[in-house]
């Protein structure tokens, strides 16, 4: 969030709504938090790719890793929204080693799911969190699945 401030990028982002409760709710919401309630079925993607064609300017944060266990792969739901959408992905990182954040070039998605992963392992390739040893594998489910 820093590094977007510094460069006059304002980001919305995705929280659990069980943080936007008073008083943070408003204080999340005035920094760009969308809530959301993981145990209701609310068509997301629909929804912000929706919001994408509403607004002239919109930046998403969409992590695709959790911090807190390890999981066999990441979260889809940015690669959902954006091809959606029909917006280009841009790429950040933080690198715990090195100490270094910033942000990658844009792309657009060709909804192949394992060449447009391809793209991101390669960005990400050097850049290592806090917890190594529950990183997930960089890979989406749907690459799983495929055929």
């Amino acid at each position: 969030m820093s590094i977007a401030v510094l460069c006059g990028v304002r980001l919305s982002w995705f929280a659990k709504k069980a943080l936007f409760v008073p008083p943070f709710g408003a204080i999340f919401r005035y920094f760009g938090g969308i809530p959301v309630d993981r145990s209701v079925r609310s068509d997301l993607v629909a929804r912000m790719a929706g919001r994408f064609a509403e607004v002239e300017e919109l930046v998403l944060v969409v992590p695709v890793e959790g911090t807190r266990a390890y999981t066999p792969h990441w979260k889809s739901g940015f690669y959902q929204i954006a091809l959606a959408a029909q917006v280009p992905v841009v790429l950040g990182h933080l690198n715990y080693r090195t100490r270094v954040g910033g942000f990658g070039p844009a792309f657009d998605l060709t909804g192949n799911v394992s060449a447009d992963m391809d793209v991101i392992r390669e960005f990400y390739r050097d850049s290592h969190g806090k917890y190594p040893a529950q990183a997930a594998p960089m890979r989406l489910k749907e690459e799983m699945q495929a055929p």
